[in-house]
């Protein structure tokens, strides 16, 4: 099927400049029925794109409909950069079932020790999954991704037991209920830079406009990874926060102190899960993904890597390079 030369399926469907486009794009591809499309498939719907990108026409038998199917299905389930299939845990449109079930049975089993660590070192096992998979580039060094995932699990835990200590000691039965909360925030300083080190120390890739590379800049990768714990604390903020006041005025009802116990820990996952389809496509569409810095900024930041830059494109630098920060 061939298109007009004006139509072009692979531009945007939204303005991915403005905070609303990005909010349809990211509820487009966070679908948590995209989880369920067969790997199968999945790479018929890349053949499809690639066919596309290629002839500037749709497979014989394919509408419009389908590709953009298939661009949804393909945007959501491989790597921007690399190219490869993520695993299922680590995409973005795992992260309402996933992220509801660990945020409701956090907010739930928060009084015993040994469920703290259970539930934090389960939620910082998946942040590390999701971390690591949506990081820019790709990275096949297997000691190292160990070595990221010990150190930035066992911090987590740490960080979450040494707060669930101080604050049970310090706080009322009120905010003792938020200690899962102030736990995931501060664990989570830790894990993303942690599963994401080799960004900070080696640098991120940066491109110009027109997608050709300049080169790697660390001050790039730091930005990136701030913006991702600010989009991830967004995220499980609003749940965090509004179930447990939620839950304590339930608890007040004859129904639920006769049946909480059945009842409590389903509850609170259903409600995270209510939280979650709103909240996913809200904190991935703070920022553009597709994140930029000026050449000025990494002068004065980072001269040496805008020395490199300049030298590499004879001195011919963008005002601006671009660089995927990850979600």
């Amino acid at each position: 099927m061939k298109l007009g030369s004006e139509v072009n399926l692979n531009d945007p469907i939204w303005d991915l400049s403005k905070f609303q486009g990005r909010l349809r794009y990211f509820a487009w591809i966070t679908d948590p029925r995209l989880t369920l499309i067969p790997t199968q498939t999945l790479y018929q719907y890349k053949d499809q794109i690639e066919f596309y990108s290629k002839n500037r026409s749709l497979p014989q038998g394919v509408t419009v409909a389908d590709y953009r199917r298939a661009q949804q299905a393909t945007l959501s389930a491989f790597h921007p950069d690399s190219g490869v299939l993520q695993n299922v845990i680590g995409r973005m449109s795992f992260q309402v079932p996933g992220g509801m079930v660990l945020c409701g049975c956090m907010v739930t089993f928060y009084r015993s020790p040994a469920a703290v660590v259970f539930w934090q070192w389960t939620n910082q096992s998946f942040n590390a999954v999701v971390n690591y998979t949506n990081a820019p580039g790709s990275s096949s060094d297997t000691k190292k991704i160990l070595f990221a995932y010990v150190t930035a699990t066992t911090s987590a835990l740490v960080t979450a037991l040494g707060l669930k200590a101080f604050l049970a000691k310090n706080a009322s039965a009120m905010l003792q209920r938020f200690v899962p909360f102030v736990a995931v925030a501060a664990a989570n300083a830790v894990n993303i830079p942690l599963m994401r080190q080799n960004e900070i120390v080696e640098g991120v890739t940066v491109y110009d406009e027109n997608n050709r590379e300049v080169g790697k800049s660390k001050y790039a990768a730091v930005k990136g990874i701030l913006q991702v714990f600010i989009s991830r604390l967004a995220i499980v903020t609003p749940c965090m926060t509004m179930l447990p006041p939620i839950m304590m005025q339930l608890e007040k009802y004859s129904w639920m102190k006769r049946y909480g116990r059945f009842v409590n820990a389903p509850m609170q996952v259903f409600f995270a899960g209510i939280f979650y389809i709103g909240c996913v496509p809200l904190g991935c569409a703070l920022f553009n993904q597709k994140c930029s810095v000026t050449t000025q900024r990494l002068k004065t930041f980072e001269p040496s890597a805008y020395e490199k830059m300049k030298t590499d494109t004879s001195g011919e630098l963008p005002e601006k390079v671009f660089f995927n920060k990850g979600l």
